[in-house]
């Protein structure tokens, strides 16, 4: 995989340290970025739609934007957490094809960097709940993010550095790899990629076919074979998680992100909001506490 990472920029929301109890017990979780956790005592578990982790001592743990997944602890887990946004030039994300839960054992560089960037970044924690659905709200969103624009020109560059070093952590390991076996086709590859960054564009499997110089037909068995979707259920996915992320860090309407995503009327977007999340719009800002 060749990605130009100066393209790339994340957006510290929380870093802190915390000993959780039982009482972490959160189900249908699913948050527009990512969470890295590093356990040091304890256990806990993330159960997601391919696997029950266990949260245990000495293990790194990332979740991606847009992983839908269910926290539990049993007694205590006390960690390391780190939220943040990702944001990218073309607007696609680094863990694009894989959106599940990774583990990985921790080193001590990993251990030194998130007591280094809770060193850095003081203030940053979560004092309202450990519910998702108190403090993934859009007030709070806004308030962390004004924070980043506060802090030195030092701070930024060395926050920056440290959550690429844990990013790559998780990058290099097998679970990330293995994701997709066969190498996917540079058609296929680029067809992803103009999905993303033109959303807002009549996306059709016609269209995109033509595009690929590939007939219609056999584009979309290749499509599927590599994406592990149909080519416009991918274009819905990702323009459902785009809504999702506006619909947490904007005040825009209903209709204008539904424009925005590339539906033409807020019925099918509605529609296909539902279908993706089995949630409507306004159940899923309801939920979330929007």
């Amino acid at each position: 995989m060749v990605k130009n990472l100066v393209g790339y920029n994340f957006s510290l929301l929380h870093v802190d340290y915390v000993k959780l109890t039982k009482k972490w017990n959160y189900a249908n979780v699913i948050s527009p970025y990512f969470r890295i956790y590093y356990i040091d005592d304890g256990e806990g578990f993330i159960t997601s739609k391919q696997d029950k982790i266990k949260l245990e001592q000495g293990y790194l743990y990332i979740v991606p934007s847009f992983t839908l997944c269910h926290l539990f602890c049993k007694a205590y887990v006390s960690q390391y957490f780190l939220h943040f946004f990702e944001e990218s030039a073309e607007g696609i994300s680094l863990f694009e094809n894989t959106r599940k839960v990774i583990k990985v054992p921790a080193c001590n560089i990993d251990i030194a960097n998130f007591k280094r960037l809770h060193e850095i970044n003081p203030g940053r924690g979560i004092n309202r709940s450990d519910n998702p659905k108190d403090y993934e709200k859009q007030v709070y969103y806004k308030h962390y993010q004004e924070l980043n624009k506060t802090v030195s020109d030092a701070t930024y560059f060395e926050t920056q550095g440290i959550v690429l070093q844990l990013m790559s952590r998780f990058l290099d390991s097998r679970s990330f790899k293995s994701k997709t076996p066969d190498p996917i086709p540079s058609r296929i590859l680029e067809t992803m990629r103009h999905i993303q960054v033109n959303l807002k564009e009549n996306l059709t499997v016609h269209y995109l076919a033509e595009r690929a110089n590939l007939h219609q037909d056999y584009f979309s068995r290749l499509f599927l074979k590599h994406a592990g979707q149909r080519p416009l259920s991918y274009v819905h996915e990702k323009r459902i998680e785009r809504a999702q992320y506006l619909i947490a860090t904007t005040d825009l309407s209903y209709l204008d992100i539904a424009e925005k995503v590339g539906f033409e009327t807020l019925s099918h977007f509605s529609k296909i909001f539902k279908k993706v999340t089995s949630l409507t719009p306004g159940e899923y800002k309801k939920q979330n506490g929007l």
